[in-house]
């Protein structure tokens, strides 16, 4: 198995996660394998730990990925985190090698093989968690290869105080024109959900200078449909 091609031309292909249909989602392997290909990016999520870390986790609980109860992130040190053996692609199988990685982590890897990162923010976070953040970000030296995404607008917003130049994507699926208008304000570009986007919906985005990233796109007949409308972004697990 390997990922899907298509032809993208300038529209730049995002590895949701690392290619997470062919590896463990948000492990070195499949952001390795998102390095050794053509992507302009990589995504992934990290959330706070209780010792005031950061970790790469998507969900609310290690219980998907790792099996059992699962653990919260919010509520444990890095060094529990830590310890949890993650399942493999079936789901089932514990996989010594597979564990959770630090922020700092998943930005030596896209710093490694040259990739942007874009990293959604799972927490809510205060002013000092984010500043916190960006300092660990800016100590890797890759700050300015990041573009910072999340459906919390307030932690967007809390960048944006930081950052007044950083890449901002804001994600949602159906666009208001509330959602429109603080976009407007605090600068921040589109991650819409695919099956929510139109084409007179890109042009209006692009006109007000916008830049649209497509979520979570799989079918290369979306894809195409999406490339020929002129989106700037496509994430996708397979896609390449």
């Amino acid at each position: 198995m390997d990922t899907i091609k298509v032809a993208h031309g300038s529209t730049r292909m995002v590895a949701h996660r690392g290619i997470s249909k062919l590896e463990k989602e948000n492990t070195y392997a499949a952001f390795v394998a998102a390095g050794n290909r053509s992507h302009w990016g990589v995504e992934t999520d990290v959330r706070t730990t209780a010792d005031g870390n950061f970790i790469i986790l998507h969900d609310e609980t290690t219980a998907r990925v790792a099996g059992g109860e699962g653990k919260k992130p919010e509520d444990s040190t890095l060094a529990e985190l830590r310890e949890i053996v993650l399942c493999d692609m079936d789901g089932i199988t514990p996989n010594p090698a597979l564990r959770l990685p630090t922020l700092e982590e998943y930005i030596r890897i896209c710093k490694k093989y040259d990739k942007n990162c874009v990293l959604e923010l799972k927490t809510e976070m205060d002013e000092a968690t984010t500043e916190r953040m960006i300092e660990c970000i800016r100590a890797e030296g890759y700050l300015e290869r990041v573009t910072f995404i999340s459906f919390l607008f307030e932690d967007l917003v809390h960048v944006r105080k930081f950052l007044p130049e950083q890449k901002l994507q804001f994600l949602f699926g159906k666009c208001t024109d509330e959602i429109f208008e603080n976009l407007k304000t605090y600068r921040m570009d589109v991650d819409i959900y695919y099956k929510d986007l139109t084409q007179e919906l890109l042009q209006r985005f692009h006109d007000a200078g916008m830049e649209v990233n497509c979520w979570t796109v799989d079918d290369p007949v979306d894809a195409q449909r999406l490339i020929e409308w002129g989106v700037d972004y496509i994430t996708s697990n397979i896609l390449e």
